[in-house]
């Protein structure tokens, strides 16, 4: 890089304001034909508001503004795609630049990702008519692609019986899955010779088999706990699928609501969680309690920071109810693919010393978790 290009560089990076002590050189041009000034306006629209509003309205001579729906376009055009999601992010996060959510045109075009999920949970009340549909095919597509990542993981901690899903790596006649074999070589039948010829044999992989259990997911709807929220309807959606599972899932904060029978649409499960309000931890855990129908046969995993808004004895004798029955209380303070936790600890070590599980964890980490249990 050389003296010039630093120097516009440091422009870009103080901006406007310090157009009359420092000018690009070189025609404002930048390797690759990128031009410092487009940069500049680019960077402009979102950066200045920490001059505050009056900066930004001044008049002058140069162009009309930016609109929302042309910044994400030019941004696009002119930063690689890891630079374009910063700055979404700072736009949502930092700015509350909520006109990228509550216009069509602008929604369509921002990247899918985690981050984006979690702004349109945050802001759905504000969405209408075809900014809401737009938004909710952004949940199921991201939804789809977290999933994805995990289910694999996740089918082979917990699938206990004959997968005729997943092929097997280990070619065995104890393995041979003898249906599918033939109903994918019909077409190969020797009707004269009365014959089937196999063009290819297929293989199941055979894991322990569990009589059927219920999880029961207990998941806190507060702000801090987003990334939780958003794996453990995930994970639901996944379980659910399972035969040798009857999943439940139920959000709360001072209330509870049961998803349980959305789990098969991860979108409709996201687009009912409400964020932030008061947390009833023990009222949620008394609603799970009346779920259980064989206790010894139940896991129920509290997805929550443990601040508790209730009575804490009163989350402390419902705990103890649900563990002395013989079910599984796990009690998870974060449940992402940081698993990085912020919690009550004082509520933490109360619930480890009646027995239940506390700790954060990885969706896959609660997969084989569960799976050890059941074994």
């Amino acid at each position: 890089m050389n003296g010039t290009e630093r120097m516009n560089r440091w422009r870009l990076i103080l901006g406007k304001q310090a157009k009359d002590q420092i000018s690009f050189g070189d025609g404002g041009w930048l390797e690759g034909g990128i031009s410092c000034y487009d940069l500049e306006d680019a960077l402009d629209f979102l950066y200045s508001r920490e001059y505050g509003e009056d900066v930004r309205r001044e008049g002058g001579t140069e162009g009309s503004r930016l609109t929302a729906a042309a910044w994400i376009t030019k941004i696009r055009r002119l930063f690689p795609k890891e630079t374009v999601e910063i700055l979404e992010r700072h736009a949502l996060d930092r700015y509350q630049l909520t006109e990228l959510l509550t216009d069509k045109e602008v929604l369509e075009k921002l990247e899918p990702n985690q981050e984006l999920l979690k702004t349109i949970l945050q802001l759905k009340h504000l969405m209408k008519g075809e900014v809401l549909e737009t938004a909710r095919r952004i949940v199921k597509k991201v939804a789809e692609e977290i999933a994805e990542k995990l289910n694999q993981d996740i089918r082979r901690s917990l699938l206990g019986s004959l997968d005729r899903n997943s092929p097997s790596p280990v070619r065995s006649i104890r393995n041979l899955d003898i249906k599918k074999t033939i109903r994918k070589n019909l077409r190969h039948y020797d009707t004269e010779n009365e014959r089937l010829w196999l063009e290819q044999v297929y293989f199941s992989s055979r894991t322990r088999k569990y009589s059927q259990w219920r999880v029961i997911i207990a998941v806190d709807e507060s702000g801090s706990m987003l990334d939780s929220v958003i794996h453990s309807a995930v994970m639901a959606g996944i379980f659910v699928k399972l035969p040798m599972l009857d999943t439940r899932l139920v959000i709360f904060d001072t209330q509870v609501v049961d998803l349980s029978a959305h789990l098969d649409d991860p979108v409709e499960t996201l687009m009912s969680i409400q964020l932030g309000g008061g947390t009833n931890i023990g009222g949620a855990l008394q609603y799970c309690g009346t779920l259980m129908e064989n206790p010894h046969k139940t896991i129920v995993v509290l997805v929550s920071d443990l601040c508790e808004g209730g009575s804490l004895a009163g989350l402390l004798t419902v705990s103890r109810g649900i563990i002395e029955s013989g079910a599984k209380l796990v009690c998870l303070t974060a449940l992402d693919m940081e698993a990085n936790p912020v919690y009550d600890r004082r509520t933490a070590q109360h619930l480890a010393d009646l027995g239940a599980y506390v700790g954060a964890m990885t969706p896959e980490a609660l997969g084989d978790f569960c799976g050890k249990v059941m074994r």
